[in-house]
C-alpha cells in the first residue's frame, strides 16, 4: 500500500493534522510506503500584498480560527505571511535524502517557525536559522541539495501533481470545518491541504481536509483488505516526546510529559524534550 500526503510547510490545517498523521504512520509502519507531496501553497508567481502588515493580520486571524478547531499551537502575532512555499518545500524535500528521522525534524521545525514563532522560514537564511541544531542534520548538504536541479525538479513535479486532483474531490462539499474539496485556482483546481491518497490492491481512496484518525485507518483498510494495523495505544506522551522532540497538546492531553520544557503560545502549549529545548530557536530567541 502507498499513502500519498499532499502538504505544505506553511499550511495551518496540515500543522494541526500532525498528531493524527504521526499516529497513522506509526499504525501503518511496515505495511505502507509513505510519500509526501509538497503542494506549494504560496507560489512564486503570486502578486505581493500591497499592505504586508494588513495581510499578516488577516492571515493570522485565519490561523487562529484553524487553531481553534485543531488545538494546534499558534503564535500570538504572525509577523509576515510566507512570501513563497518554494524555499521551505525544497529544504523539506532535500532533507529526505538524510533519512526519515531528519526529514521529520526538518519539516517540524519549518512548521514551528510559522505557527509557534510567527516568523515563517521562507528564505534560505531563515531556513538555516530555523534548522540550527536539528539532530543528525548536515546543514551544508541540505542547503546544497535544496539548491540543486534534481530537488527543484522533484518539487515542481509535486506542485503539478497537487494541481491534478482526482475527480471525486472536485466540487466536493461537506460539513465543516474543512471538508477538503479541491480548491479553485486560475489554472483549474488543486488538492486542499492536507489530502491523503491511499492506494492498495483494492483501489484508491481520497481522504481530504480535516479528518479523524479513524477515517484514515478506514481508508487504509478499504484499499488493503485484511490489513494488519499496529495498535497505537502503546507509546505514551513521554515516549513520543523522546521520539519526536516536540509535541502539541492533542498528543499529551494530560499535560506536559515528565521533563518536558513548555513553550506557551496563544493556541496552547508546545512541549519540547530537554534535548530539543537545548537547541531550539523557539527558546534561544527568547
Amino acid at each position: 500500500m502507498e499513502v500519498v500526503e499532499f502538504t505544505d510547510p506553511f499550511c495551518p490545517w496540515a500543522w494541526g493534522s500532525e498528531p493524527a498523521l504521526r499516529g497513522l504512520r506509526r499504525a501503518l509502519a511496515g505495511a505502507a510506503a509513505h510519500r509526501r507531496v509538497f503542494g506549494i501553497l504560496f507560489d512564486d508567481d503570486e502578486e505581493p500584498a500591497p499592505d504586508p502588515d494588513a495581510e499578516a493580520a488577516w492571515y493570522g486571524e485565519f490561523v487562529a480560527r484553524v487553531s481553534g478547531h485543531t488545538g494546534a499551537p499558534r503564535a500570538a502575532r504572525l509577523r509576515w505571511v510566507a512570501a513563497s512555499s518554494w524555499p521551505a518545500s525544497l529544504a523539506a524535500a532535500a532533507a529526505e535524502r538524510q533519512g526519515p528521522e531528519v526529514a521529520e525534524r526538518v519539516l517540524r521545525r519549518l512548521r514551528e517557525s510559522a505557527f509557534v514563532r510567527g516568523e515563517p522560514a521562507d528564505t534560505p537564511e531563515r531556513i538555516a536559522a530555523a534548522l540550527r541544531g536539528v539532530p543528525g542534520l548536515d546543514g551544508a548538504a541540505l542547503a546544497a541539495a535544496a539548491a540543486s536541479a534534481p530537488v527543484r525538479a522533484r518539487v515542481a513535479r509535486d506542485r503539478a501533481e497537487t494541481r491534478a486532483p482526482r475527480p471525486e474531490v472536485v466540487g466536493l462539499r461537506g460539513p465543516g470545518p474543512h471538508p477538503g474539496g479541491a480548491k479553485e485556482i486560475a489554472a483549474g483546481h488543486r488538492y486542499a491541504l492536507p489530502t491523503l491518497l491511499f492506494r492498495g490492491p483494492a483501489g484508491c481512496r481520497v481522504v481530504p481536509g480535516w479528518r479523524s484518525p479513524a477515517e484514515y485507518l478506514g481508508a487504509a483498510r478499504a484499499v488493503c483488505p485484511g490489513l494488519a494495523v499496529a495498535a497505537d495505544g502503546g507509546p505514551g506522551p513521554a515516549e513520543l516526546l523522546c521520539r519526536y522532540g516536540s509535541l502539541t497538546a492533542p498528543e499529551a492531553p494530560d499535560g506536559p510529559p515528565p521533563g518536558a520544557v513548555t513553550v506557551g503560545t496563544a493556541g496552547g502549549p508546545l512541549y519540547l524534550s530537554p534535548r530539543e529545548a537545548a537547541v531550539s530557536p523557539l527558546l534561544s530567541a527568547s
